[in-house]
């Protein structure tokens, strides 16, 4: 047998055992779920993330998020994903009320601009306009057919 065969072997052997553990696991926390509840389940999961955060940083307990993003968002697809940020972002608003939904797109939109710049937010702008734009005549066009 060559290295590189065996290398596969052992690849495979590796992503085997880790689906193995990944179905394992989801069954425990379903157990453990059902045994504390929704509110106990939630607070163990907050304390596991505050733990985890402090182990990896700042940057590190960030680039984790992102990751998770990236792979919920594949799982999702485009159209499942959007829904997703839209019921989150509704629930963030009820929590906030009106007054704090809106310094928190304040903010968002401050950051979002220093990282993109004036000329790169500026075209933001131009396309969040057109597609605001699009939205109106086609909500036009669906009131005409009525």
């Amino acid at each position: 047998m060559h290295m590189a065969e065996n290398k596969e072997i052992s690849q495979e052997s590796k992503e085997l055992r880790h689906e193995g553990y990944s179905e394992l696991g989801k069954k425990g926390g379903e157990v453990r779920a059902q045994q504390l509840g929704h509110e106990g389940y939630s607070e163990l999961g907050k304390k596991g993330g505050e733990v985890r955060a402090q182990q990896l940083g700042h940057e590190g307990y960030s680039e984790l998020g992102k990751k998770g993003g990236e792979v919920r968002a594949q799982q999702l697809g485009h159209e499942g994903y959007s829904e997703l940020g839209k019921k989150g972002g509704e629930a963030r608003a009820q929590q906030l009320g009106h007054a704090g939904y809106s310094e928190l797109g304040k903010k968002g939109g401050e950051a979002r601009a220093h990282q993109l710049g004036h000329e790169g937010y500026t075209e933001l702008g131009k396309k969040g306009g057109e597609a605001r734009a699009q939205q109106i005549e086609e909500a036009k066009a669906k009131s005409r057919e009525k």
